[in-house]
């Protein structure tokens, strides 16, 4: 895969069963408490949290879970002390993992992680040993069943109008790449295009991909999946090429 968050495919609600679906709620909430927390509880001057609710919206979030994340955050008393985490790993193949999490006990977050790699051909490195292998970018994701376009070409061209940067097809996904500050500029042209957006948020881009073996493939693939079971990651990215 190049450049998608893996948890794009790995974490779906559709497809969840009630104890998946729980816990990528979970994952959802934090991610809306950082982001207020951060910046305050409008998304309109709060960026971070405009990109998580567009997460929410794409995991059928309830609107009633996301107004009670926002009044936990700005709320009094005792705050839960949640912190991003960004760990970076080789995993089977010698492919590159950015792994990004929210925890609200770093060591303990550290040790899970450590132990899910090693359990699964991985290992942790320094911070920087992965990250220049990739690029921020803005990435805006369309399913082309959605689509009421007459081919892809026609789907692809829409994007290059919008601005975008770049794009990528995994199956009948789309993942539409532009700069971090034209996010929002392009995700509009695509909506006054007629385009269906999923999802739109900020990725690492790698900057080249590498071809492994299918062993090692459906290695990296069970890795993903291990650490998604993870209550502290949020994404995970990899330069594996499908």
């Amino acid at each position: 895969m190049a450049g998608h968050s893996h948890a794009k495919t790995v974490r779906k609600t559709k497809e969840a069963n009630a104890k998946k679906r729980s816990q990528i709620f979970a994952k959802i909430a934090r991610l809306i408490l950082v982001a207020v927390r951060e910046g305050g509880a409008n998304p309109e001057t709060n960026p971070k949290l405009r990109f998580a609710l567009e997460t929410a919206r794409t995991y059928n979030f309830p609107k009633e879970n996301i107004e009670n994340a926002i009044k936990k955050a700005v709320g009094g008393g005792e705050k839960e002390k949640l912190e991003e985490v960004i760990y970076e790993a080789y995993g089977p193949g010698g492919v590159a993992i950015i792994i990004e999490g929210i925890t609200d006990n770093k060591n303990r977050a550290l040790t899970e992680i450590k132990q899910i790699l090693n359990q699964h051909q991985g290992k942790l490195v320094e911070g920087g040993a992965i990250r220049w292998m990739f690029e921020r970018k803005g990435c805006i994701t369309v399913n082309w069943k959605a689509q009421n376009f007459k081919n892809k070409e026609e789907l692809e061209l829409a994007a290059i109008e919008a601005g975008a940067e770049d794009f990528y097809w995994y199956n009948d996904n789309l993942d539409i790449y532009t700069k971090v500050e034209e996010l929002e500029k392009v995700k509009r042209k695509l909506e006054e295009k007629g385009v269906i957006i999923e999802s739109a948020g900020l990725d690492w881009k790698p900057k080249e991909t590498v071809q492994v073996s299918e062993k090692e493939k459906e290695a990296c693939l069970k890795l993903f999946d291990a650490l998604d079971e993870s209550d502290t990651v949020q994404e995970i990215y990899s330069n594996l090429k499908e």
